[in-house]
């Protein structure tokens, strides 16, 4: 299972460093998790000040 990234994303940029196999980048209006590249490892949901990423349904 893969994370994804909320519409509430402020686009700070704070969760891109952090995951360890480059699978966050920014879009358009927010930032993108590429779930086929995604470890499911929460490290991204554990520095956004919005909790923007969610672990996807």
């Amino acid at each position: 299972m893969a994370y994804v990234i909320l519409d509430s994303c402020i686009s700070c940029g704070a969760c891109e460093p952090e995951c360890p196999v480059d699978a966050i980048t920014a879009g358009a209006d927010k930032y993108v998790i590429d779930a086929a590249t995604c470890i499911d490892c929460g490290a991204c949901a554990n520095v956004c000040p919005v909790d923007a990423p969610v672990p996807q349904d």
